[in-house]
């Protein structure tokens, strides 16, 4: 059985999973709009994959006997810049979703919830996966240059190219 300090937790980040994947949904379109399918697209797929982590969390409440309550989604912005800021804050973002699993790590740790660990270890080394592109694209992005043909390179052949 899942605490009730834990199902509040794992609703929290629910919300924020599909927080995610609507501020990315948001960077896909001011991309869409900049005439860079790559990066839209690349966005549009980590939109998919944020919601499927709101559900990975939503699984473990249900399959713990707790009760998912979702949260009002905040509005995300419409602007965001070159495609190197808007990669910056695709980083800034991930760090603030790693230390939020942290904080419910840490939670699920003080509480001896064995099943609540498990499930959040998946997080954890999820967190590191998604720093780890962020900033890989980041540096690839100043490599190749933010404007011009660094940008269409990065487009058409890196964000374009993932399946």
């Amino acid at each position: 059985m899942l605490s009730k300090t834990l199902e509040n937790g794992f609703n929290d980040q629910i919300q924020k999973e599909f927080y995610s994947s609507y501020l990315y949904l948001a960077m896909a379109a001011h991309f869409e709009s900049a005439n860079l399918p790559g990066f839209a697209s690349w966005m549009k797929k980590q939109a998919d994959e944020e919601r499927s982590h709101g559900m990975r969390l939503w699984e473990h409440v249900y399959d713990r006997g707790g009760k998912v309550e979702l949260k009002a989604i905040e509005q995300p912005p419409a602007a965001f810049g070159t495609p190197l800021e808007v990669l910056q804050q695709v980083l800034a973002h991930e760090q603030k979703v790693t230390s939020s699993i942290n904080a419910l790590y840490a939670s699920a740790f003080s509480e001896g919830d064995v099943a609540a660990l498990a499930c959040l270890q998946w997080f954890v080394t999820e967190q590191v996966e998604e720093e780890k592109t962020a900033s890989e694209l980041i540096e690839q992005l100043r490599m190749a240059g933010d404007h011009g043909f660094g940008a269409l390179f990065m487009d058409k052949h890196v964000l374009g190219a993932r399946k």
